[in-house]
């Protein structure tokens, strides 16, 4: 495969990405996938997963851009100066650049709080004619249950400090996230306004917008998603939106520290992107 490093034009600073396409000029599409990261942690988690995905298409046929968001990974800016419009504005960019190198049909895949940045992204001014597929790896369905989550990696680690540290509690967090003050959760400073746009996504409010066929993959040990996820998806079929919902055995690698890799998951996302 070629994997080319590529600097692209965000609204709040250059951005890096990784741009995997077939060695074989035969074997190109003119199809393009844009991978959308997840939020502070578990981006670094799914990396592994994103490039077996990125070069698992690629031997298909398919251009794969991996965009590292403003303030995360080798993109400009620190994680504390990023805005979650702004990281809309990072995706909006990175379709125009695939565009751009000449891809008529254009997918999103974005796991975790990425599926709703997908979401999002699909149904900004201008992307219409652009994207054709979204694809959404476990995703987050509401953005408060997650954010609640995510301060409570904070509370765990303050279990084990020593001294007379006042006991912290998800409450206390948020009050000090309305007040104005950013909190360092696990190495990441999270910033009110960061806090406030994830407060608000509700993935069933984003995707009864968007009219583009969702593939909604899951993992677990079921036949169905769980039983949050199967009334949001309930929901967006009677409202008309096409859901194909599957599920596949695997262990969630967005939350384990080692690399834990799910070869089903790509391979389930490459059978839908090369579907009619």
């Amino acid at each position: 495969m070629g994997a080319s490093p590529c600097i692209l034009a965000g609204p709040a600073g250059p951005l890096f990405a990784i741009h995997i396409t077939p060695e074989n000029a035969e074997l190109r599409r003119q199809e393009g996938v844009l991978y959308l990261p997840p939020f502070a942690e578990e981006m670094n988690r799914c990396r592994r997963m994103a490039s077996m995905l990125a070069h698992f298409l690629a031997e298909r046929g398919f251009g794969v851009l991996i965009l590292d968001l403003f303030g995360t990974g080798d993109s400009a800016g620190n994680f504390e100066d990023a805005r979650w419009e702004g990281w809309r504005g990072d995706a909006e960019a990175a379709v125009l650049w695939m565009a751009a190198q000449g891809y008529r049909r254009i997918s999103l895949v974005g796991p975790r709080l990425g599926a709703c940045l997908a979401l999002q992204t699909a149904t900004a001014p201008g992307m219409n004619d652009l994207i054709s597929r979204i694809v959404l790896w476990q995703p987050v369905t509401q953005g408060e249950t997650f954010l609640n989550q995510f301060l409570r990696i904070r509370i765990a680690a303050g279990m084990s400090d020593a001294g007379d540290r006042e006991k912290e509690t998800v409450k206390a967090l948020r009050r000090h996230l309305t007040e104005g003050a950013a909190l360092e959760v696990a190495g990441y400073l999270l910033t009110p306004d960061i806090a406030a746009a994830i407060d608000e996504l509700d993935i069933g409010n984003l995707a009864l917008d968007c009219d583009r066929p969702l593939t909604w993959i899951e993992l677990g040990s079921g036949t169905e998603p769980g039983p949050a996820s199967q009334r949001i998806i309930e929901r967006l079929c009677s409202g008309g939106i096409e859901v194909d919902a599957r599920v596949l055995p695997g262990e969630p690698f967005w939350n384990i520290e080692e690399t834990t890799l799910v070869p089903a998951l790509w391979r389930e996302t490459a059978a839908v992107l090369e579907g009619p």
